[in-house]
């Protein structure tokens, strides 16, 4: 966690923002390069993620499945984390780091909900306020996250502007953050925005590959074959792949929000690519939220709309840190469809036991397809837990049907 921030990775990152905002990143970089240096900050943060969020979080060894799938299958258990996902970690450094500047307010965007409801957690637990955009479509899908929110007494500001997904609720927090610098931090929930957002966020999160790492050695006495993690903005995934990624040996797997098809507004995938005037997808380059990156866009560099089933996967743009290993190869970007997803998601409910979140169970949905009868040994980041989606899967499935694929597990 020590050491200088990047601002850049390869060709993607930096700082693009309106000039009000240059000062506050300047300022929260140099105030997170200093608090990293303070051992009372380090022992404050890592007694509140051991004692309050319950790290370190468990390596589950899926035995059922492992033996139906012909793998050597193991679950990082995020989902077991307080708050029921692996947002706690930033959150929680965000907020410590916040009272430390001197900053009385949270702000933060969320999409499935999980993000919002660890900033709020968080909030609560240093006395701090804390007020959430959601877009309503997404507060629509996550009734329940909301209302968690508001328990927590954070206030949820619902945003109606273009998609009404998670792209207009960071639109919609970085307005309030402009107008409030003097008193609000903004608790940005992945690795995307400006520098240093994406480094430190990444930094927060190095938690979750560090320990799966020194778990699997102990299990397995050698590292994984394979590590697959759903990418969204890919907070999850990158602090993951971190603990990894000079293991060249390693495979290291990005699970996209695959959809319901590969036209504009059906997917989330970066790498499935925006359409060009030829008609053929390409992964395309551009500015979002204050970060250079790949993202979905027209012709014209417009934002073009996505779907996903899952909210927290309901994104057009990847993390700029994932753009550049997706460029040197040591990433692999690949996409799971919802009809995929919903399969991998009563496939962990029915052999394992557990309920995984619908972005998490992205990356069960891509073990299942690619890795059966390998004999391989599989890491899988089970980023969050699923009781805030079992409503949306009711409401695809219907309640007459005793299972999604139609058979009993």
């Amino acid at each position: 966690m020590n050491g200088p921030l990047e601002r850049y990775f390869g060709e993607y990152g930096g700082v693009y923002v309106p000039e009000t905002l240059v000062r506050p990143v300047e300022e929260l970089t140099a105030a997170y390069e200093e608090a990293v240096r303070d051992a009372t900050f380090l022992e404050e943060l890592s007694r509140l993620l051991r004692n309050y969020a319950g790290r370190p979080t468990p390596l589950t060894p899926a035995q059922r499945l492992s033996e139906e799938i012909g793998a050597e299958v193991f679950l990082k258990r995020e989902d077991l984390l307080h708050t029921g996902a692996h947002k706690i970690n930033n959150a929680l450094g965000q907020a410590l780091l916040a009272k430390r500047m001197g900053k009385t307010r949270l702000i933060a965007e969320t999409g499935a909900g999980q993000h919002g409801v660890a900033t709020a957690t968080a909030a609560a637990k240093l006395g701090l306020s804390c007020d959430v955009y959601m877009g309503t479509e997404d507060m629509r899908r996550q009734e329940l996250n909301v209302f968690r929110m508001e328990l927590l007494g954070a206030r949820v500001i619902g945003v109606d502007a273009g998609s009404r997904t998670l792209k207009d609720a960071i639109n919609e927090a970085l307005r309030d953050w402009v107008s409030n610098l003097r008193t609000t931090h903004y608790v940005l929930g992945s690795v995307l925005g400006p520098a240093p957002y994406p480094a430190m966020i990444r930094n927060f999160h190095r938690c979750i590959g560090d320990e799966a790492r020194r778990q699997i050695l102990e299990a397995t006495s050698r590292l994984p074959d394979t590590v697959i993690a759903c990418v969204g903005g890919g907070s999850n995934a990158i602090g993951m792949f971190s603990a990894f990624l000079e293991d060249r040996n390693v495979e290291l797997v990005g699970v996209e929000g695959g959809g319901c098809g590969k036209g504009p507004g059906e997917h989330a995938a970066r790498y499935f690519g925006s359409p060009t005037a030829e008609g053929k997808p390409v992964p395309t380059v551009g500015v979002l939220h204050g970060t250079k990156t790949v993202l979905l866009q027209d012709a014209d560099g417009n934002v073009l709309p996505t779907h996903s089933i899952s909210a927290g996967l309901d994104y057009p743009a990847i993390g700029p840190e994932h753009a550049a290993l997706h460029d040197t190869g040591r990433v692999r970007y690949v996409a799971a469809s919802d009809h995929e997803v919903l399969a991998a998601f009563e496939t962990l409910c029915r052999w394992e036991g557990i309920l995984p979140a619908l972005e998490s169970a992205h990356a069960v949905a891509y073990l299942l397809k690619e890795y059966r009868n390998t004999g391989k040994t599989i890491l899988v980041n089970l980023s969050g837990r699923g009781d805030k989606d079992v409503e949306t899967v009711r409401g695809i499935v219907g309640t007459g049907r005793a299972s999604i694929s139609g058979e009993d597990g």
